[in-house]
């Protein structure tokens, strides 16, 4: 079963909950989200666009590949 959803949504479901269980405040929290539009119209957001895709791809392998192997790790 391949279950996929935005990144976006998981980091504000993450906020959200550090946010409500203390972890983190308000204004930090609004300063990380402010500095992440900032950053998505700079020259770094091509570079770490492409490093979450090859690691969301990366995670994908090792999930084909421990599905081709019956859910085995240890190969038997």
């Amino acid at each position: 079963m391949v279950i996929t959803f935005s990144l976006a949504l998981l980091f504000g479901v993450i906020m959200f909950f550090l946010i409500r269980g203390g972890a983190i405040r308000w204004g930090p929290a609004i300063v990380a989200i402010l500095f992440g539009f900032s950053l998505a119209s700079t020259g770094a957001a091509d570079p770490i666009q492409n490093f979450l895709e090859s690691v969301t791809e990366g995670v994908d392998e090792i999930d084909d590949s421990l599905q081709d192997s019956g859910g085995n790790a240890s190969g038997e």
